[in-house]
């Protein structure tokens, strides 16, 4: 199925296609408390209940990333942009915040901590999904209430155990070299999700994880890199903020397909 993406990025970020009909996703070096990020996906001007993708499909793609140790994130796969609050200005679609649902090839450096349950990586090149139910946005607003209390770290963690309940998550930590060209792969279907990681070259299957939790709901297929970390530790302590690049750093992507 074809897959038709929109570009976005901070101002000094790019994102070109390539020769090879592929993306490079750049962002250029520069210090900590100033945001760079780029990034493809499908959704920008949809509401959440418009969003393409449902199970069951396949995703697969080839990418290959800059450097080892990229300070930020970046990844691929599908979510449903949870955390986004966007009024329908600039061809936008209104949107509130939700909870999340996902499945996607996801790395995080230190000092991120993106993991509610403590027996599972929380940061690293990590195969992962969130399930959580399908609660209209308008009923979350009650819960804003709480937000000063995340500044207690005794409140703090009891409300993370509380999410853990109602969030649920599966993640497993791959050990290969992402600056080589891999084919990525996502097999996404109502009661499971396979990820699997081939060598481009050889065909070696390198990494395969499957998970029974699988995302609830309509996704939006993405695809970034920025400098960005965000933490909600075991203690109960929370962080975020943009981290410093001495280096540029990109991810190519290419041969992009959604198999329906």
């Amino acid at each position: 199925m074809s897959v038709k993406l929109e570009t976005r990025q901070t101002t000094d970020a790019s994102v070109t296609a390539t020769t090879d009909q592929g993306w490079k996703l750049s962002i250029p070096s520069g210090p900590g408390g100033t945001y760079r990020w780029a990034q493809l996906d499908d959704y920008l001007r949809r509401s959440r209940h418009s969003f393409f993708w449902t199970p069951p499909l396949k995703l697969s793609l080839s990418a290959r990333l800059s450097a080892n140790g990229h300070l930020g994130t970046w990844g691929f796969g599908f979510w449903n942009d949870p955390f986004s609050a966007t009024l329908g200005l600039g061809g936008m679609a209104q949107r509130l915040p939700a909870l999340p649902n996902a499945a996607w090839f996801f790395y995080a450096s230190a000092p991120n901590y993106l993991s509610l349950e403590n027996q599972l990586p929380a940061q690293g090149f990590l195969a992962a999904t969130f399930r959580s139910p399908l609660v209209p946005s308008i009923f979350l607003t009650p819960a804003l209430a709480a937000l000063p209390f995340m500044l207690w770290p005794s409140t703090a963690r009891w409300l993370r155990r509380l999410g853990s309940r109602i969030i649920q998550q599966s993640a497993a930590k791959m050990d290969l070299d992402p600056t080589a060209w891999r084919q990525y792969q996502m097999t996404w279907s109502a009661d499971q999700v396979i990820f699997t990681v081939n060598d481009s070259s050889t065909q070696e299957l390198l990494f395969t994880y499957h998970t029974p939790l699988s995302p609830r709901g309509r996704c939006g297929l993405v695809l970034w890199i920025d400098n960005q970390y965000a933490a909600f530790r075991p203690d109960g302590r929370l962080a975020y903020g943009s981290l410093p690049n001495e280096q540029p750093a990109w991810l190519e992507i290419k041969d992009i397909h959604v198999v329906k």
